[in-house]
């Protein structure tokens, strides 16, 4: 008998543990344009404005291991409610950062936001796997991530129709240049208080969205799973997850895939910018990017019934590289929409290298394996920066240097592309690393 997606019994579940995919999501993709608005309203370099991107994902890297160790001595329910909590907790402290115009207390604030995120990441994913058959695990959680980039979408339409045609500081000239920078500094603080209430409000609403999800889970009763009542000592666990090699490599691969994200999806605006596109125009681009990935995470949900999840990771793979050389080499309009393409390859890339590195950890070891995979978030807390320098050299060998700086994004894709095509010629062991690691 074929096996259901999602049983009837689990079917509240998740739907409410799949909505907090799309919270996740709109925090994600409202930030990365906050990226460029604060090169420009606190007059930063693109390195420093790219810190944004180091305090969001550096919080994903401190606190996913802690969030992995709460779950594994409390529940599932209890690493959602706390996620909630400290994700209201950054999103409120938005307020004071705003009323003190420092761009340090904001990098704190997504900080301690991103706290929370690494405890419902570390929570849900697991959690939607185990709720069903492991034959189904993989699809089930592909089709649960698929609500992320309608989150991504809701942030990325408020980020362009709202937060970034609403500021002051991107007013131009009619040569299409940013006029800020050679106003008097009194007009500077002026508008610069002007623009970061205009950042700040996003911010509170989606705290109270949190605050009304943590009361309607609290309320819910949520059922127990096998991952939750099998544990084990952390030291055993540590030393199964690594004899697991499609697992190990997993972790890195992760790593290099939301490094490689975040750098497509922040640097958009500045890709754009460089051809004379305004900020909220460009957003536009994004938008659309994120529109392509969200349709193509539902076609290559359904292309797993009849494709094996490896393979496809790694043609998925090759198609990112070839939209990402278009990028760098492309110069003009041509090399923009290369850049906007490369979301459709991205989009099974999350949950299938997720799938696919705890398809054979022992049921016992989920909660800390998913805390690593989690933690290679971090990739996107690294890589922002170095590019950032990258862009900051203005050209290179006559070459603009914004296109150069996707050569970083195309490393990653290359990896991606390998442990996809190494777990494809090596499916046969995976039976075999299973048993090793249940002895």
């Amino acid at each position: 008998m074929k096996e259901k997606l999602v049983e009837k019994k689990y079917l509240i579940t998740f739907i409410l543990i799949t909505s907090l995919f799309a919270l996740w999501g709109f925090a994600n993709d409202i930030t990365n344009p906050m990226v460029a608005a604060f090169q420009t309203v606190m007059e930063l370099s693109a390195f420093q404005a790219s810190l944004v991107q180091f305090a969001f994902y550096g919080g994903y890297a401190t606190m996913a291991v802690p969030a992995a160790l709460f779950i594994r001595r409390y529940s599932y329910k209890s690493g959602i409610l706390l996620g909630l909590g400290l994700y209201a907790a950054g999103a409120f402290l938005f307020i004071p950062a705003a009323s003190m115009q420092s761009f340090k207390f904001f990098c704190l604030s997504l900080y301690i936001l991103t706290f929370g995120l690494a405890f419902l990441e570390t929570t849900a994913n697991p959690f939607i796997l185990s709720l069903g058959s492991k034959e189904t695990s993989t699809r089930r959680l592909n089709l649960a991530q698929a609500f992320n980039p309608m989150g991504s979408l809701s942030g990325m339409a408020v980020a362009s129709l709202v937060v970034l045609p609403s500021l002051w500081s991107d007013r131009r000239d009619e040569m299409g240049n940013t006029i800020f920078h050679t106003l008097s500094e009194t007009e500077k603080a002026g508008i610069r208080m002007h623009d970061l209430e205009i950042i700040r409000n996003p911010y509170v609403m989606l705290g109270l969205v949190v605050l009304t999800m943590f009361i309607v889970i609290a309320i819910k009763k949520m059922p127990q799973t096998s991952a939750e009542v099998q544990q084990d000592s952390a030291s055993n666990t540590l030393s199964r997850l690594w004899k697991n090699r499609i697992y190990r490599e997993g972790v890195l691969a992760q790593m290099f895939y939301v490094a490689a994200q975040i750098m497509v999806w922040t640097f958009i605006i500045q890709y754009a910018d460089n051809l004379g596109i305004n900020k909220a125009t460009a957003q536009n681009y994004n938008i659309f990017a994120m529109s392509m990935f969200l349709c193509s995470r539902f076609i290559s949900t359904f292309l797993m019934k009849y494709v094996n999840s490896r393979v496809l990771l790694a043609i998925f793979g090759i198609g990112a590289m070839t939209c990402t050389l278009g990028a760098i080499l492309i110069v003009g309009m041509p090399g923009l929409y290369c850049l906007v393409g490369i979301s459709a390859f991205m989009s099974l890339m999350f949950p299938t290298i997720y799938g696919i590195a705890l398809e054979n950890v022992d049921s016992r070891d989920t909660s800390l394996g998913a805390a690593f995979l989690v933690m290679a978030i971090v990739g996107g807390a690294v890589m922002p920066p170095l590019q950032g320098l990258v862009i900051d050299m203005g050209t290179i060998s006559g070459h603009p240097a914004v296109n150069v700086s996707f050569v970083l994004p195309l490393l990653c894709f290359l990896a991606i592309t390998i442990y996809g095509i190494r777990c494809t010629y090596n499916k046969k062991n995976t039976d075999e690393i299973a048993n090793n690691t249940t002895e």
